[in-house]
């Protein structure tokens, strides 16, 4: 393959120091009254190691209102990762089962070949005082030999956590710190939840194969030196094997990672409409078809609501080549 010789080095530019992090600024939404900064995918990121989706909801607080009410909709090809950071969650499937998110804990749940759920704020919430809601929603997805696997759902309590100088950092994906979530999934990667205490610093060793993910939660934080700010998606580039967080107030930060995308996990390139994570239009427009004519993704009981409608097929979302 050709490649563009790189231009001549300014002089002037000899010697500057070069940021370690890309910033993607998040893109603002909103799910009713919730606010959403969907950071995953964007235009020019789409892919941290194999997460694909990142939406960080909230704060938001409530009284009698039903902040979070998402009908019954269809995945493939991927795991959804539900990690609270206050509220609570009711989860419900096409299999039957059925859990309550809670801060600490994570729900995972892998569609495999085909698999519904809803998501709502549970009615114990209603009414009660001082109710806030907040959170983190990830999508992972399946590499090529378990993507078509039976779905599946696993609802863990409580994630294992490792206390660095400094802060707190609980694991709810792959092993970090010596502790790994008992969480399933089927490809190298990272997700852990970082606390650095006031006028503290946290050093966390990494893989240095993988590239990673920051994006600030609470507080104030800097990586390296450098402010992390609020509603961006910072990502670091694999060959790092470690990462320092400061905070003179106090932070919290997302941490994500995994492999780049590619070879052997994962052949070919990825594909994203809609609720979907496929390889080909045609999976795509096959699981549509299947969801409008109730096929294949069972039915969520319990849920009085209509569920939701597959959107007209138009454009499917590529990744970016160097994602």
């Amino acid at each position: 393959m050709n490649k563009t010789p790189d231009p001549p080095e300014d002089p002037g530019t000899r010697g500057a120091a070069v940021p370690v992090l890309a910033a993607h600024p998040s893109r603002e939404t909103r799910l009713g009254h919730l606010p959403i900064l969907r950071a995953l995918p964007r235009r020019e990121r789409r892919l941290v190691g194999p997460w694909c989706f990142l939406d960080r909801f909230g704060p938001l607080a409530f009284a009698n209102e039903k902040p979070m009410d998402v009908p019954p909709h269809p995945h493939i090809g991927l795991q959804t990762v539900s990690w609270l950071l206050e509220g609570e969650v009711l989860h419900t499937d096409s299999l039957g089962c059925e859990a309550l998110g809670r801060p600490g804990g994570v729900n995972v749940m892998t569609a495999g070949r085909g698999i519904s759920h809803a998501e709502q704020t549970p009615p114990s919430a209603s009414g009660r005082p001082n109710n806030r809601l907040s959170g983190i929603q990830l999508w992972v997805a399946l590499p090529d030999a378990v993507r078509n696997m039976e779905p599946s759902f696993s609802g863990i309590a409580e994630t294992p956590a490792f206390e660095p100088r400094g802060g707190l950092v609980r694991v709810f994906a792959g092993a970090l710190g010596g502790v790994r979530s008992p969480a399933p999934h089927f490809s190298p990667l990272i997700g852990a939840d970082v606390q650095v205490h006031p006028a503290s610093e946290v050093e966390i060793e990494l893989d240095p194969s993988f590239e990673h993910g920051l994006l600030l939660l609470e507080g104030e934080c800097l990586f390296e030196g450098q402010p992390l700010t609020a509603g961006t998606l910072y990502v670091l580039a694999p060959g790092h094997s470690s990462a320092a967080f400061s905070s003179p107030p106090g932070g919290r930060l997302l941490l994500i990672g995994g492999p780049p995308w590619g070879e052997p996990l994962f052949s070919g390139e990825i594909l994203m409409w809609w609720n979907f994570v496929a390889r080909t239009p045609e999976e795509i427009a096959e699981a549509r078809a299947d969801w409008e004519a109730h096929r294949r993704f069972g039915e969520v009981l319990g849920y009085s609501k209509p569920r939701l409608s597959a959107p007209e097929l138009t454009r499917i979302a590529r990744p970016n080549p160097l994602s």
